[in-house]
């Protein structure tokens, strides 16, 4: 059987997970993402440019590899095809290396719509969604008004599902949020035309990749946003509309979980969050604003400023355990440099609270205790070698994995992906 890595995000998202997997990738056949949708921002730097990715898998910049897109995704084609268009001059093969499940939801053009007319109307307890329509998209997939990927493959069978679909879609339009209906014809124009787009890469991604592993191939799995924004295990409701902890990879894929052979958890070394929820080693003020500055600290995806704060190993560890997690990878070390001391939080002071609870009513009686530990100034983004770290960078990382319990496989001190250290 071939080897099977899964990538999950152990914090509120962007901990750097697609350094990661481009680091990963480099001995893996198949990367395939497992669920989200364009809501995710995936940054790569490499041989000095800066990619960006919202559907693709990150490891699309590794010749050869095949990348796959699951039935648990929520595919916005049109931007999807807006990022094939833009890789083509760095990956000319692209097309050719990229396959769509048929069992991916469509986020229609109303579902982005629906989106900002729900935040408007939970006014000041509105989410902070990024308002691509990802929620909306999920709502229908569970009240079975969604339309699959699939379906673009036969026009008439669409029509038929949108006759039933649409005028439900225009009550919500019209009656919650006072816009325009959408007129089926027009709508139809527009899918026929991004049908004819998209069909060559419309394919059955979880027999590829189980018959994959039957054959040897090495799979890597790769997830967006991360637990503590899991719809389940994440602080609900500020949360994303998915799976995104490692128990979606086996809805999302069509995968035994027995096919997994390794869990690689990524975290920053210190933390961050976009939108509204708990956070409890939030800093404020300038503190704050210092570390969002050197981590530059701001969405991929929407470019809002990232709250940002210690790291906590209580909702680590949490995290670590609700998706199985046995290898951690530690990202943008460097952005600590300079500071004299480094503060993590080990404990919560407060009866019942000394662990991570998921329910965000809870975080105002959560108080970080901090474990205080020495810093350093030195620049340590051309360290390629444990050893040669500072020492107490070097304690640092020995500390969160004693405090963890898991080893740290993998380090990253800079944003290009030759700025990583392999323990």
């Amino acid at each position: 059987m071939g080897n099977s890595v899964a990538v999950v995000g152990l914090q509120w998202g962007d901990e750097g997970k697609a350094r990661v997997i481009d680091f990963l990738t480099e001995t893996s056949d198949f990367v395939v993402r497992f669920q989200g949708g364009s809501n995710a921002g995936h940054t790569v730097v490499a041989n000095g440019k800066k990619h960006v990715f919202h559907l693709i898998p990150s490891g699309i910049l590794h010749d050869n590899v095949k990348c796959m897109i699951g039935p648990g995704v929520v595919l916005d084609v049109w931007s999807f095809k807006g990022e094939i268009e833009n890789l083509k001059s760095t990956v000319p093969n692209i097309e050719s290396r990229i396959k769509v499940s048929a069992g991916c939801h469509l986020v229609m053009p109303y579902h982005k719509t629906l989106d900002k007319i729900y935040e408007n109307l939970k006014g000041d307890a509105k989410l902070g969604t990024t308002g691509r329509g990802i929620g909306p998209c999920y709502s229908d997939r569970a009240l079975r008004h969604g339309i699959k990927v699939g379906s673009l493959l036969n026009l008439a069978i669409l029509r038929e599902r949108l006759e039933t679909i649409l005028p439900i879609q225009n009550e919500l339009l019209t009656k919650l949020g006072d816009e325009k209906a959408v007129d089926l014809d027009e709508l139809m124009k527009e899918m026929e035309e991004i049908a004819n787009w998209i069909t060559p890469f419309i394919g059955d991604v979880p027999k590829t990749i189980n018959d994959g592993l039957d054959k040897d191939k090495s799979v890597l799995f790769e997830g967006a946003q991360s637990v503590m924004l899991d719809i389940d295990y994440g602080t609900y409701p500020f949360v994303t509309s998915s799976n995104s902890s490692l128990t979606g990879l086996f809805a999302g894929c069509g995968v035994n979980p027995k096919r997994v052979n390794e869990a690689w958890g990524v975290t920053k070394a210190y933390c961050t969050r976009v939108g509204e929820g708990p956070f409890p080693t939030e800093l404020f003020g300038q503190e704050g604003e210092d570390l969002r500055t050197a981590g530059h600290e701001y969405g991929a995806t929407t470019g809002r400023k990232r709250r940002c704060g210690w790291l906590d190993i209580p909702a680590l560890k949490y995290a670590i355990e609700s998706s199985s997690i046995n290898v951690l990878a530690l990202t943008k070390l460097d952005v600590l440099s300079g500071y004299e001391t480094i503060k993590i939080c080990i404990d919560y002071d407060g009866d019942n609270y000394r662990v991570f609870h998921n329910n965000p009513d809870n975080v105002d009686k959560i108080k970080p205790v901090y474990l205080e530990m020495p810093g350093w100034t030195e620049n340590i983004e051309d360290i390629r070698d444990f050893d040669k770290l500072p020492q107490a960078a070097q304690n640092f990382i020995l500390k969160v994995e004693e405090l963890t319990g898991l080893p740290i496989k993998l380090v990253t001190i800079g944003a290009s992906r030759e700025q990583s250290i392999l323990l």
